[in-house]
């Protein structure tokens, strides 16, 4: 293991390999961090949430929400232009739900397990 030399030393050696292993390229933390901007407003949040356990129109997700249908249509777009949830059409309607992949999923769980540790009823 190399030891790298850090401005203030702790006595503890710090390796370089590790440091590179747990510190990727900027543009994986920005990834990551774009993710997070797309749930960081309260609404989205609230409507990423439902849509994780239901399909639903933006006249029913409006009604439900008590926001306006382009409030709505505002907050789908951005969600879904970060691949968090998927739309489908059927006729004139468009249906939407929390998209079947990874990182949905598990941004899923933590909101879930932050309702628990926050709001515990």
């Amino acid at each position: 293991m190399t030891v790298t030399s850090l401005p203030h030393d702790h006595g503890e050696p710090v390796g370089t390999e590790f440091l590179g292993s747990q510190l990727p390229n900027t543009e994986n933390f920005e990834a990551i961090a774009t993710a997070f901007k797309q749930l960081g407003d309260p609404s989205r949040v609230r409507i990423f949430w439902f849509l994780c356990h239901y399909e639903e129109c933006v006249t029913n997700i409006s009604a439900i929400m008590e926001m306006t249908p382009p409030a709505i249509s505002h907050h789908l777009k951005l969600l879904k232009s970060g691949n968090l949830i998927t739309s489908r059409r059927q006729g004139k309607e468009v249906f939407y739900r929390a998209a079947d992949n990874e990182e949905a999923r598990l941004l899923h769980q933590m909101i879930e397990k932050v309702m628990e540790i926050k709001c515990p009823y």
